[in-house]
């Protein structure tokens, strides 16, 4: 009797112990960088350090309805998908005409139809927007939105410079693009 239940312990806890090596699968929507200055500009000068960081998660349009329908008008979302995206600034700039300390924030937003607010908030390392907080806002800022003529399938996050350390941060999705001054 106490062989067959030491084999039976010896089998269940080795395939425990094998289960447990194996890996998830893939983000269904993928991890994401970006910089300013763009780290691949092919005009940026190679001793150029990065300003601005900011590191988010890429979801798909997949045929589905996104603005007003998934990320629903006046209502706080993450920026992306997954953990809330944070953006890094390596030192202090201005963000839609207004003043960022150096640090790392989350960047949240509530879309609308004509326009976006941009929120800075200090909660960090968290998934989703479900528990963010206004008291923990560090900045809002308005920023209108364009039509794209071609939608973009998946959220995208860039920077364009325009000049000595000044750019637009564009955020696009299906035919969505804000565009927020960065100085």
């Amino acid at each position: 009797m106490s062989k067959i239940f030491f084999s039976a312990l010896f089998i269940f806890l080795f395939s425990t112990m094998s289960y447990a090596q194996e890996f998830t699968g893939l983000d269904k929507s993928p991890m994401d960088r970006a910089y300013f200055p763009d780290n691949f500009a092919h005009d940026r000068k190679p001793a150029e350090k990065a300003i601005i960081r900011v590191t988010y998660s890429r979801p798909p349009k997949n045929g589905r309805e996104v603005f007003g329908k998934l990320v629903p008008y006046g209502k706080v979302w993450r920026t992306g998908a997954n953990e809330a995206t944070e953006i890094q600034f390596y030192q202090d700039v201005e963000l839609g005409g207004k003043q960022v300390k150096a640090g790392t924030y989350s960047l949240f937003a509530i879309p609308g139809e004509k326009e976006w607010t941009i929120i800075l908030s200090n909660d960090l390392d968290y998934w989703g927007a479900y528990s963010y907080n206004a008291k923990n806002d560090v900045l809002r800022v308005i920023a209108p939105t364009k039509e794209l003529s071609r939608a973009v399938e998946n959220f995208t996050i860039q920077f364009e410079s325009k000049g000595e350390k000044q750019g637009i941060m564009k955020l696009a999705w299906d035919k969505t693009l804000v565009e927020v001054p960065v100085k």
